[in-house]
């Protein structure tokens, strides 16, 4: 019998997928061989896929079987950095390694893929698009009109990357488009900051422990801060990002999710809706910016070199830095402002969630204490590149007098548990083998994301800002601490 509470099963990750196999289209680009090759074959070296477990990858590029799983195996053997290749293991795991080679246009490979499907012989399917979003629907349909979408005694399913469309109504036009071919229980929208360790932990670390439930609320925090940085520009990816941006590619995609989770309230059952209800309700919540108060709340940066990128337009007016200030309007949360960011080519590679509670309503200790309101108690929830939680606190130092310090306790992910994590792809590939959604987004979710940035997208497409406006190695534009410096506040760039 199936756990209600995925997260209360001791067994969670030492159960194994059942018996299917796995199609992943654009099966020659970064994506499969850095993250999805590797995670599959780390499952399989923990015992976790059925011996018949099958791989069939398919892209335009003519190859044989066998030189994609030797491709495959060069990709497993770079980017599996925690786990030992095991050559014995390569070799029962890539027996069931297929390629299909064709155009996604042409209704000649569906043909060719419902082929090779049966003769894995598997019924259950999963179907991975690793592909650009404009081919979203051309491989849908051709799924549909092959009849890969269903199979009598088996089930069928499918994992769209991110972005889920380019604004509001695209991404409505995409999801009616795909529910004509795969319903919403069996489609995955797939974010991979929903299936780091730590974002998972939010649930815990919330619902698990007493001590933080009754804070958790605007009497109690002052402020937050999610803050994604990238000490990288973009790296060979100009063409590509100067289409999406900061904006859509992290605050639509990611940091608005990670948001969801950290101020949605306790669902009444840790089950796949009843959780993802909740994130949504919480996203419905947040106050739509109105354009007179976009220029105020939002800030547009660029760094200065991207348009010398290769594949960048000289004049691009493409945010490679995008923060804003939003608002819940809900009992919990209302007047706590919520400070969101991301950038590239900052000081270092960090994502943390900073919470910041109010300081002691009196300064008890007087003059010559040391900082007794000015440094208040900050908790901390690492996302990368290190896993963990940290709380700061005030203590008085050692010897004469009452002076206070800042310390820290700190929990590392890492050295706490003596075991390695899951990545962030083995856990959310298990979970859509496994049927279970709770840390995939749901179509009400991603609109609702979208509602939120759509007046921000909506103003900057009709403003020119006098870009760069920040230099590599800054924490960018000198707007984004103006904003926090209208309210008193300033940004945690420690």
């Amino acid at each position: 019998m199936a756990t209600a509470n995925p997260f209360s099963d001791p067994l969670r990750f030492e159960r194994r997928v059942p018996e299917c196999a796995i199609v992943i289209f654009g099966a020659n680009g970064d994506l499969t061989k850095r993250k999805l090759l590797p995670a599959l074959y780390r499952l399989a070296h923990d015992r976790r896929l059925p011996e018949s477990f099958a791989i069939v990858g398919n892209s335009r590029t003519a190859m044989t079987d066998e030189a994609f799983r030797e491709r495959m195996c060069d990709s497993v053997k770079q980017f599996s950095e925690d786990t030992e290749f095991d050559p014995a293991l390569w070799d029962r795991f890539s027996r069931n390694i297929h390629y299909v080679a064709g155009d996604m246009n042409d209704p000649a490979l569906y043909t060719a893929l419902a082929a090779k499907a049966e003769a894995t012989g598997q019924k259950n399917m999963l179907f991975y698009l690793s592909t650009q979003p404009s081919y979203y629907g051309t491989v849908v349909d051709g799924l549909g009109q092959a009849g890969l979408n269903r199979c009598e005694g088996g089930w069928r399913r499918i994992i769209v990357e991110k972005p889920f469309g380019h604004d509001l109504s695209s991404a409505h036009a995409l999801n009616q488009h795909l529910q004509q071919v795969f319903p919403e229980r069996e489609t995955y929208r797939i974010d991979h900051y929903l299936g780091k360790e730590t974002v998972q932990n939010i649930f815990g670390f919330r619902f698990g422990n007493g001590i933080f439930e009754p804070l958790w609320n605007r009497r109690y925090i002052s402020q937050i801060q999610i803050t994604a940085a990238e000490s990288i520009g973009v790296e060979g990816r100009g063409a590509y990002y100067q289409e999406a941006g900061a904006l859509r590619d992290m605050i639509q995609n990611h940091l608005l999710q990670v948001m969801a989770t950290i101020a949605m309230e306790p669902s009444a059952v840790f089950e796949s809706d009843a959780v993802r209800d909740e994130r949504a309700k919480l996203l419905r919540s947040i106050r739509i910016m109105k354009p007179e108060d976009v220029p105020r709340y939002s800030v547009a940066g660029q760094y200065k070199g991207f348009r010398e990128e290769e594949g960048v337009n000289p004049q691009a007016q493409t945010d490679t830095y995008a923060a804003a200030t939003f608002y819940v309007d809900n009992w919990r949360w209302a007047g706590v402002p919520f400070f969101i960011r991301s950038g590239k080519k900052l000081p270092k590679r960090v994502t943390d969630i900073a919470i910041q509670f109010k300081a002691a309503p009196l300064a008890l200790f007087g003059e010559g204490s040391g900082e007794p309101n000015t440094r208040p108690n900050l908790l901390i929830l690492r996302i990368q590149p290190e896993e963990g939680i940290s709380l700061r606190f005030l203590s008085k130092e050692p010897g004469e007098g009452m002076r206070l310090r800042p310390v820290s306790m700190d929990f590392n992910y890492g050295t706490s548990f003596g075991e390695r994590s899951p990545s962030a792809y083995e856990t959310l590939l298990m979970d859509a083998m496994q049927g279970d959604a709770t840390l995939y987004t749901r179509q009400d979710m991603v609109e609702a994301s979208w509602k939120v940035i759509q007046p921000i997208l909506e103003d900057w497409g009709n403003r020119k800002f006098t870009f760069p406006n920040y230099e590599p190695g800054s924490w960018g534009p000198a707007e984004a601490d103006a904003m926090l410096g209208r309210l008193g506040l300033k940004w945690r760039n420690s």
